[in-house]
């Protein structure tokens, strides 16, 4: 693989990150990931205590390999114990988005650790390479989970690369060394990528709602506000969720200040989340999913991206 700054910081054999996945990505896969050779976050949950962090920082550190800790800005005030133990523990990486990340920068940085900020435009890179961040991740609405649809991944990266100094990762839609091959061909430093790993037997998800991945075609997302409102979520309004389109989403698109009052639909959705039933409860993924086929070990996932080396070396082999 080529060296990037990504690979030279933290020592990777792949320029490539497992994206924080909050709900099904904790320390196990974290660690599986850094282990063959990308660097593994774990997906810090909201109410998540900072216990919880410790453990599973503990899990993921035990590969021996650098590892990262992805937190949400909006929800530290409410849970300051979270960054507290992220602090204590010292990850390789710490990735602070969505909300008012400017008091923890300062901190993480003076404690050695490489700070990341996930941004889904281009005024929120430059802001981001202003607030002293080592790394910032042009995150394009093709990505699963929480960010803005506001541009596409390959526009947004390249205005990014234009306007910033700092190393720049690519994410969303990224989810084959293809993808990779591309985004570093352009001048990403590397990828960040999580939808790819969903089918694996690391993260914490469910079978059937690992089975709903792996039967998702390209088109099988909707991005919107649904599943926050209906869980009264305190997600700042610009951040929707690209998730698995379902009937619960599709009834309540467009509908969502109505469904902010409904208990009922707040109990349904509960309800669905612990008995497993995917036509209500939320699968986050990215429009990558379609590439998602078959169940696999990360490391079989991030040995296939590391066959981007051979698509980059048709522009340098002699023909």
């Amino acid at each position: 693989m080529p060296n990037t700054w990504l690979t030279g910081r933290f020592r990777l054999d792949v320029p490539l990150v497992g994206a924080p996945m909050a709900g099904v990505g904790d320390g196990r896969l974290a660690a599986a990931v850094s282990r063959a050779g990308g660097l593994g976050m774990v997906g810090v949950p909201p109410t998540a205590p900072g216990s919880w962090v410790t453990e599973q920082a503990a899990v993921a550190a035990a590969s021996g390999r650098a590892y990262g800790v992805g937190l949400m800005a909006w929800a530290l005030p409410g849970n300051p114990g979270q960054f507290e133990a992220v602090l204590a523990a010292r990850p390789a990486l710490v990735s602070v988005s969505f909300g008012d990340y400017l008091p923890y920068v300062g901190p993480l940085r003076e404690a050695g650790v490489t700070v990341a900020v996930q941004a889904g435009t281009t005024d929120e890179a430059r802001a981001a390479e202003r607030a002293g961040v080592d790394l910032v991740v042009a995150r394009g609405g093709e990505g699963g989970g929480h960010g803005r649809a506001d541009v596409a991944t390959l526009p947004l990266l390249q205005s990014v690369l234009d306007v910033v100094d700092v190393p720049v990762l690519a994410a969303g839609g990224i989810a084959t060394a293809r993808g990779l091959a591309a985004v570093l061909a352009a001048g990403a430093e590397g990828a960040w990528v999580g939808t790819a790993f969903l089918g694996c037997s690391e993260t914490t998800a469910s079978e059937a709602a690992r089975q709903r991945i792996l039967d998702a075609g390209e088109t099988g997302t909707a991005y919107g506000r649904v599943f926050d409102v209906a869980q009264r979520l305190a997600w700042p309004s610009e951040y929707g969720g690209r998730a698995l389109r379902n009937t619960f989403f599709d009834r309540w698109a467009g509908r969502e200040a109505e469904l902010a009052g409904d208990e009922a639909a707040q109990s349904e959705l509960a309800r669905a989340r612990r008995e497993g039933d995917f036509d209500t409860a939320c699968v986050y993924a990215g429009q990558a999913v379609g590439l998602v086929r078959r169940q696999r070990t990360a490391a079989d996932v991030v040995a296939d991206f590391a066959a981007a080396d051979t698509l980059l070396s048709r522009f340098t082999t002699p023909r």
